[in-house]
């Protein structure tokens, strides 16, 4: 066969691959999503917790209380829950500390330590200079020790690997303790 009698040929090809093509998308598209069930339900009822954000004004952390759905007994899973708070920032006229988009891939206790990894969305969507690093870190180290008595410290990681530094000013080869000193009063 030449080269002009494959061409219709592999016209028409390509013109049923992108009927067929077309076809599976529109049938995607109109699907029923699928509902989401969850492994674990969660307990019904509401807990206040504390977190930890920039105050606009003084560079320092200051509390702001939230109602959050109660968790189980997992205490991983209700550390996740927490920080996933914390990266849906304020309510009011505080400054979030930590990127919205933050993924927080794993958290581990070992010991009063807990282990928080997080995507490298978190890194990219982290301001330059020292207090964006400072304010980050502290909120979530100070957040989850205010609320969780038995953690007292909190090691960082990025896609499973242990972080010198976020953006090179702040130490994080070891497991940092809560630093309330950087806690501001509102206003």
């Amino acid at each position: 066969m030449t080269v002009r009698g494959k061409f219709p040929l592999i016209v028409a090809f390509l013109a049923a691959a992108a009927i067929l093509g077309a076809l599976m998308l529109h049938k995607y598209l109109e699907r029923e999503p699928s509902p989401r069930v969850s492994a674990h339900p969660k307990p019904a009822g509401r807990i206040s917790v504390s977190l930890f954000f920039a105050s606009p004004n003084s560079g320092g952390l200051v509390r702001e209380s939230r109602e959050i759905g109660a968790c189980g007994g997992d205490l991983s899973g209700c550390i996740r829950d927490v920080l996933e708070e914390l990266a849906n920032g304020p309510l009011g006229d505080l400054s979030p500390t930590i990127p919205a988009n933050s993924i927080f891939r794993s958290i581990r206790i070992q010991g009063d330590t807990a282990v928080v990894t997080m995507g490298k969305e978190f890194l990219e969507g982290l301001p330059g200079g020292s207090s964006a690093e400072v304010t980050a870190v502290y909120s979530i180290v100070n957040t989850l020790s205010i609320n969780f008595p038995s953690i007292k410290r909190v090691q960082f990681q990025i896609e499973g690997l242990d972080m010198k530094t976020f953006n090179g000013h702040l130490d994080l080869r070891a497991p940092l303790s809560p630093d309330f000193s950087l806690e501001t009063t509102r206003g």
